[in-house]
């Protein structure tokens, strides 16, 4: 599997990009899942319905299933976060698979930026970042995108993956 990644400080558009991307790409042909990261608590499940009651029982993994999907849940109970690494371990096969967030991890990414929220970039200190996505003119020595060009940004992470 490829992995790209898309990094950016809060509110500088990272989701709403990736929802793009996933939309332009899977609609080459090509498949792609996708991993978030979370710095907050964070929760699929409804309190009181029975896959929450068996979490809260103690269970360390639930398994949901339908038949239009299935979910699991993995409660860390202190254990420490698992890295990026061992998550897409976990991921069943498929071309491309685009990170929100993992800002520190080695895999190249784009930086999806705003000047609205005042952040510095983080491309000019990181070399992982190959492209900049903004809503500004920005110099950099690497590509720079209009962060709402979708399918030029499509074009450019396919073109780096070979895919």
């Amino acid at each position: 599997m490829r992995i790209y990644g898309v990094v950016g400080w809060k509110n500088a558009g990272k989701t709403g990009l990736m929802e793009r991307l996933v939309t332009e790409i899977t609609s080459r042909g090509i498949t792609v899942s996708t991993v978030k990261h979370a710095h907050h608590s964070f929760d699929v499940d409804h309190v009181g319905k029975d896959s929450y009651r068996h979490r809260e029982a103690g269970a360390t993994q639930v398994l949901l299933a339908s038949r239009n999907r299935t979910a699991l849940m993995h409660e860390l109970r202190g254990a420490p976060e698992p890295t990026l690494e061992m998550l897409l371990a976990q991921l069943a096969p498929v071309d491309l698979v685009l990170v929100e967030g993992y800002k520190r991890d080695a895999h190249p990414k784009v930086e999806a930026h705003r000047a609205v929220t005042g952040n510095p970039l983080i491309a000019p200190d990181d070399p992982t970042v190959r492209a900049v996505a903004s809503d500004t003119a920005v110099s950099l020595d690497r590509p720079v995108f209009d962060l709402d060009d979708t399918v030029a940004i499509a074009d450019f992470i396919l073109a780096e993956v070979d895919l």
